[in-house]
């Protein structure tokens, strides 16, 4: 996969099977969508195009309505690289290009640079000025743009639609196990190890603290949570904390890592957090010992959760 990121930088391209969307999440659905163009693609000799955006529209025209994501651009673009697609064009998304009506934005970008065959579109994908673009629009133009129109329809999982407003919801609900069902795999969150107040390590239970650059990043809701933890190539179970730590006092938001039989120094270093099973709420216990009593039944549920991950 190669990744450009204006269409100048593009290589020369006779004729490819593109698809277009911002693919928040590379949830099962646009799974779906990015494997039909890579086996059409293949099929006819072509190169398979994922035309995509940062940042999101939405940020972008509603700039003062914060608006999280479930992935970072690099995050997403390690999705990518898993599904065999020739070339990703991410488009700087920015309130010009947001005027760009659907009529130029297929003839310049889609057809003139993309040299598009075939377009394959999801059933709700909509673009140009006013969202004036989507199947619709392409179904009624494809002769007039040379190019053939093929839509994806909705995808279910347990005849739940597949999508990243269901999975957002789904996180932030805590419903990491529903989440995974709709992503395809356990959802993660990244970070640098920072210092903390080592409170963990005096009662038994050190943890890593970690710093989440990525601040449009959604985390999952407050809580206590049975995960695994990516550090040098290696996944390692731990459990792990969301939240204020009631019990201490604390105002700041943190997030900790108790990783199992593990006590080398991570300090700085960057490290993958993927969530498997929500264990409970955050709770406020009244002292040290009840917190302690807690978090050994804690390691032993996660412990019996991640014995088969």
């Amino acid at each position: 996969m190669e990744v450009f990121y204006n269409i100048d930088s593009l290589p020369a391209i006779e004729n490819s099977i593109t698809t277009i969307g911002f693919f928040d999440g590379v949830h099962l659905g646009h799974q779906k969508v990015l494997k039909q163009v890579v086996e059409t693609a293949q099929q006819q000799n072509f190169k398979s195009v994922l035309l995509t955006f940062w940042p999101h529209p939405k940020s972008v025209i509603n700039e003062n309505e914060p608006f999280l994501l479930l992935n970072s651009i690099e995050e997403k673009l390690a999705l990518f690289s898993k599904t065999q697609i020739d070339y990703v064009l991410v488009l700087p998304f920015t309130k010009e290009f947001s005027q760009l009506s659907a009529q130029n934005f297929i003839s310049e970008y889609v057809i003139k640079a993309l040299k598009t065959k075939k377009l394959v579109i999801g059933y709700d994908h909509r673009f140009g000025k006013d969202k004036e673009g989507g199947f619709d629009y392409l179904f009624a133009h494809q002769n007039e743009f040379g190019l053939e129109v093929v839509e994806i329809l909705r995808e279910d999982v347990d005849n739940m639609a597949v999508s990243s407003t269901r999975i957002r919801e789904s996180i932030l609900a805590g419903d990491v196990d529903l989440a995974a069902q709709l992503l395809g795999y356990h959802y993660t969150i990244s970070g640098t190890v920072v210092h903390g107040n080592k409170l963990g390590r005096t009662i038994g239970f050190p943890t890593a603290n970690v710093d989440v650059p990525f601040l449009q990043k959604l985390l999952p809701k407050n809580g206590v949570y049975a995960v695994k933890v990516l550090i040098d190539n290696q996944w390692l179970k731990a459990m792990l904390n969301i939240g204020y730590k009631p019990t201490v006092g604390s105002t700041k938001l943190t997030i900790e890592a108790n990783i199992f039989d593990f006590d080398a120094d991570i300090y700085n270093q960057n490290i993958t957090i993927q969530f498997i099973a929500r264990l409970r709420d955050e709770q406020k216990f009244n002292g040290l010992e009840a917190l302690v009593n807690q978090l050994n039944n804690d390691f032993l549920q996660a412990s019996e959760v991640l014995k088969t991950f």
